[in-house]
């Protein structure tokens, strides 16, 4: 019952937001930059908390503490479908992604993405990479964060897959503070390959800033992993 709940409430969500969401780009011009994208961040948020709750889960979020006033990378583990609504709702930073091209599919939540200075990124594309990855500079260094999944792909059973080094380049390009974030358990909301929607208890870990200016080349090197295992450490080991 609980999945025929949420995917009814999902679809009827969405033909609403699409209409408000709409009606409120069309005051862009309207309202200052920064007032639009707070407002943009908090209409988002407020829909994926409302499907974070009609899921059954049960988010646990420690680590606000740890974000700085400035624009940071934000780099996470991938779990699930529901990592970016965990984002939206549960993180309070006005913040854009670089997700898969895929997700541009998926109709309001496309409109958010664009508005919200998100890049979707096509890794089968290495030309395409690389301009999702200038576009994210050039994001940062205008004073805006990032939230980038560099396994690159969801993590079916929770364990995580290697970095792709690529995505560190926001950083250290722009000497943003990495924000190491942890999802654990976002995997087990949703079965996979079917759309049973199942309650589950997630811990989210917000870890203390990394600075990334005046790192050596060997430490840039290192960098990708070091981060990866601060990101591990918080995850639950069966």
């Amino acid at each position: 019952m609980r999945t025929i709940y949420y995917w009814s409430f999902f679809v009827i969500s969405l033909i609403i937001e699409t209409f408000k969401t709409k009606k409120f780009i069309k005051r862009k011009n309207d309202i200052p930059k920064q007032e639009y994208e707070t407002k943009m961040n908090e209409i988002a948020g407020k829909w994926s908390q409302k499907q974070l709750n009609n899921s059954g889960s049960t988010i646990h979020v420690k680590g606000h503490e740890n974000i700085p006033e400035e624009a940071v990378l934000f780099v996470s583990n991938h779990q699930g479908n529901f990592d970016i609504a965990i984002f939206l709702s549960l993180i309070n930073k006005n913040k854009g992604y670089i997700a898969k091209h895929e997700i541009l599919r998926v109709p309001v939540l496309n409109m958010w993405m664009e508005e919200l200075r998100c890049i979707a990124m096509d890794r089968s594309d290495i030309k395409q990479s690389l301009q999702a990855i200038l576009e994210g500079i050039k994001i940062l260094k205008d004073g805006y964060s990032l939230v980038i999944f560099p396994e690159g792909t969801r993590s079916l059973d929770g364990k995580m897959k290697p970095f792709k080094a690529g995505s560190f380049k926001l950083a250290t390009k722009t000497g943003v503070p990495i924000v190491p974030v942890t999802i654990d358990g976002s995997h087990k909301m949703l079965k996979s390959g079917t759309m049973k929607i199942i309650p589950a208890t997630v811990h989210v870990t917000i870890h203390p800033p990394i600075e990334v200016k005046n790192l050596t080349r060997d430490e840039q090197t290192e960098l990708p992993q070091k981060v990866q295992k601060i990101i591990e450490s918080a995850l639950v080991k069966d």
